[in-house]
């Protein structure tokens, strides 16, 4: 009989059946003097019972300042201890904390604010390019002369409260040193009690998805959700209480706060920040400063770290594993990242802001091979089939979309019933639009976006396999290749690659070192040569940018048909 693409994660351990706040809690009584936070760029160094008073002042302190249970606050900073703060006290006190990308503009903060009905903000006054509060007040420039907590906004109608980072006190703001002191006697009672009320089915995060066409999409999850979800990608590096996680990845993506903070409150291990945002120097500096034993990156900043002027400067030798996650690793950055940065147990993790965000995961005890050529095996409780166009599932070893179900899948998109009816079949089942495989030993393997395969002449073609050869070239450090229209074969095949220092190619090396190795139809028509790619904040390589920059510099325009 064949084998069918679907696998179940079977598990000894039981899912977490508490809150947030309850783990939170528990965790600072076990290990109060554990150190719980290292946020480097602040020379902030607070254990876990330190962490925790601060916490708890911050929760009575948001429902002195008139929030309440299931309101949501949006956080809009990079990373700092005010965001760790932020989402803990949220929490525990069952407000609904919603995730901020730190490059939003003014059109885009003003729908993710009113698309959720954000009540409050916790906002940085700048980061890099981005003046936050300025476009705060653009957007509601009764905010000047309000008092603090008291906003009503013509463009932001259910903002009421602006939590300011630092020390400066601001018109219309309340200052986030006065949020922390403002809860009363009575504030703390009310947290006290408002604790045991709260379900971990409760929603309690709102992650915006990057969509690449139309309006971003407000993923809603639970406690339930991301809680277990951070317990299990921790259990899968074996975090042990004094572990130290090295977390350059932004706070406000899942790799972050999911993978990145619960993973190490469930297990009582150490957040360290390096920067406020990704400086490949900065975390490897935090490395070896803090002795970190983990460290998390999306390839592209595995890449940067690797390719840093300063490298073999700093000592890693204190790392042993950690995560590579967020989109496609190439083998042969895999294979670097164990020998030269001394991490033999570095996982790879695959999933998606709408399950947690992981589903699949390699583990320490996996081969080599496993560990570079797929994303390891299902996670425990969770349920992953591959099914083809018409919805069946499909034998192992074939190409299929990847849909999840289990503990991890979201609630839904907030506010939004058809396209969490797109995503969300009637059976529970997550369609993630991701083209996988399952082996006959369950691991998966993630061959690409069902959006980003290009039809070549009739011929289906996935970009990662060409990637992954263009690896091999000693020349190259990074590559991404991608689809461009094409009046004869309906599309052709165009690669971004970025050379490594000192290096030099042409167009036609390039197509000579494919040509008798790979496919005829495989080999890129285009070859553009670039210092690096366009990105998002959490370093994905935005590939529909990247075609729209050929379709106008090669000036292709599809001939139109009867």
């Amino acid at each position: 009989m064949t084998k069918l693409s679907y696998v179940s994660g079977t598990s000894t351990q039981p899912l977490l059946g508490q809150t947030i706040g309850a783990c939170f809690e528990a965790t600072c009584s076990a290990h109060p003097d554990v150190p719980a936070l290292i946020s480097r760029h602040q020379r902030i160094r607070w254990t876990y019972a330190e962490l925790k008073v601060r916490v708890d002042a911050l929760a009575a302190g948001l429902l002195a300042l008139g929030l309440e249970p299931g309101d949501r606050i949006g956080i809009w900073a990079p990373n700092c201890a005010e965001w760790v703060l932020t989402q803990f006290a949220t929490a525990k006190a069952g407000l609904i904390l919603v995730n901020i990308n730190p490059a939003y503009r003014l059109s885009e903060v003003e729908y993710a604010l009113n698309k959720v009905g954000c009540k409050a903000v916790v906002t940085a006054i700048a980061h890099k390019t981005s003046a936050y509060l300025a476009m705060l007040r653009d957007l509601a420039p009764e905010l000047s002369a309000a008092r603090p907590g008291e906003l009503h906004s013509k463009r932001l109608p259910e903002l009421r409260l602006v939590v300011t980072l630092g020390e400066v006190e601001h018109a219309g703001c309340i200052a986030f040193h006065q949020a922390l002191g403002a809860g009363t006697p009575a504030d703390v009672q009310r947290l006290a009690e408002i604790g045991p009320t709260l379900q971990f089915d409760d929603p309690i995060n709102i992650q915006f998805t990057s969509g690449t066409t139309g309006f971003p999409k407000g993923a809603t999850l639970s406690h339930h959700n991301i809680l277990n979800n951070g317990y299990f990608t921790g259990e899968a590096m074996t975090f042990t209480p004094g572990d130290r996680v090295c977390i350059p990845v932004p706070l406000y993506h899942c790799f972050g706060m999911v993978i990145g903070n619960l993973a190490c409150v469930t297990h009582a291990a150490t957040m360290v920040y390096p920067s406020e945002g990704f400086d490949p120097a900065a975390a490897l500096e935090a490395v070896e400063a803090e002795s970190c034993s983990a460290l998390y990156g999306v390839p592209t900043m595995f890449i940067a770290m690797l390719g840093c002027d300063t490298f073999s400067q700093f000592d890693l030798s204190s790392l042993r594993t950690g995560m590579m996650a967020g989109s496609p690793c190439p083998t042969e950055v895999m294979r670097q990242v164990i020998s030269k940065m001394h991490m033999p147990d570095v996982t790879i993790g695959y999933g998606m802001t709408e399950t947690s965000p992981v589903s699949f995961q390699t583990c320490a005890q996996d081969s080599l091979e496993r560990r570079v050529t797929t994303v390891g095996r299902i996670h425990p409780h969770v349920e992953v089939k591959i099914i083809d166009e018409a919805g069946c599932i499909i034998p192992r070893g074939t190409t299929g979309e990847l849909c999840t179900r289990g503990y991890s899948v979201m609630l839904g998109y907030w506010g939004d019933p058809e396209r969490t009816a797109e995503a969300l079949d009637a059976n529970g089942w997550m369609h993630t639009g991701d083209l996988a495989t399952l082996d006959d030993e369950g691991y998966g393997n993630i061959v690409g976006r069902i959006k980003d395969m290009v039809i070549r002449g009739g011929e289906n073609i996935y970009p990662r396999e060409i990637e992954e050869y263009l690896f091999g070239h000693p020349a190259i450090q990074d590559v991404q290749v991608i689809g461009v229209p094409d009046n004869k074969y309906g599309e052709e095949l165009c690669a971004w690659i970025v050379l490594k220092s000192g290096e030099s190619l042409t167009s036609e090396t390039v197509r000579d070192f494919c040509r008798g190795q790979i496919a005829h139809y495989k080999i890129p028509r285009y070859v553009c040569f670039v210092e690096d790619f366009p990105t998002t904040v959490t370093g994905k390589v935005q590939k529909f940018a990247m075609r729209e920059a050929m379709i106008a510099q090669l000036g292709l325009v599809l001939e139109k048909t009867a």
